[in-house]
């Protein structure tokens, strides 16, 4: 059963890449939409998530927002020593297509972990099974559609953009089918996805919407990026 519902979950991304790459006159209205909907998958979803599996205090701070604070430092510190080496080789105010990729691969491990969580939900009971397959869904949309923007927004090819894209959408449907295999501990998923959300929240915050509202900073720019984080609002309330 989670796998049948896993290959939902790779139409659906699928659909998210379709749409990102559908839209290259209106980019900055893309790269706006993406930042809320990155913001809102962070700040939304995959936090509380971790908090609630991977809350325990470790010298007085909760595991799940330590590996938080990390995983947004790792994402800095790996964008800036990529940024130098690009610098040394005479690319100088250009950015760097490894960013984008090494962006796109997390946005697969999430989609990976997607189908595991979806796989160990149906392990424990069908209408948790259910919940977590709304959410998985749902959301998936916005995976696809963040990954394909992610690495085309870095200077790579299409090509590669959409090869990244593909590989998103199988991922949940080989991440629940491991579940046949194995059980996953709850607190090394909720770490992986306190470690996760802070590194696209750097990405988000830092690279996305800066982006979006430099090459063109309009109304419509900002009401995409508030419409993304009450996309996902929506989403993670009809899941609950």
């Amino acid at each position: 059963m989670a796998v049948f519902v896993a290959l939902g979950a790779f139409l659906m991304t699928l659909a998210g890449g379709w749409v990102a790459q559908r839209v290259t006159d209106r980019r900055h209205l893309v790269l706006g939409l993406a930042g809320g909907l990155m913001l809102g998958v962070v700040g939304l979803d995959l936090l509380p998530e971790a908090l609630e599996a991977a809350g325990t205090p470790v010298f007085g701070v909760p595991a799940a927002l330590l590996l938080f604070v990390g995983g947004f430092l790792v994402a800095h510190l790996v964008e800036r020593l990529l940024a130098a080496r690009q610098v040394a080789h005479g690319a100088d105010g250009q950015r760097v297509p490894q960013v984008g990729l090494a962006a796109a691969a997390a946005m697969v491990g999430h989609s990976l972990m997607d189908g595991i969580a979806l796989g160990a939900a149906f392990q424990i009971s069908g209408s948790m099974g259910v919940a977590v397959a709304l959410a998985v869904i749902s959301h998936d949309f916005a995976d696809g559609f963040n990954t394909y923007t992610l690495t085309s927004l870095y200077g790579n090819a299409r090509r590669k953009a959409l090869l990244m894209l593909f590989a998103a959408a199988v991922a949940p449907v080989v991440g629940a089918a491991t579940t046949l295999l194995f059980t996953l501990p709850e607190e090394l998923l909720g770490g992986y996805l306190g470690f996760f959300g802070g590194a696209l929240l750097y990405l988000a915050a830092a690279e996305i919407l800066p982006e979006a509202h430099h090459t063109h900073p309009a109304r419509s720019t900002l009401l995409c990026t508030v419409g993304g984080v009450g996309f996902i609002w929506l989403v993670v309330g009809i899941a609950e």
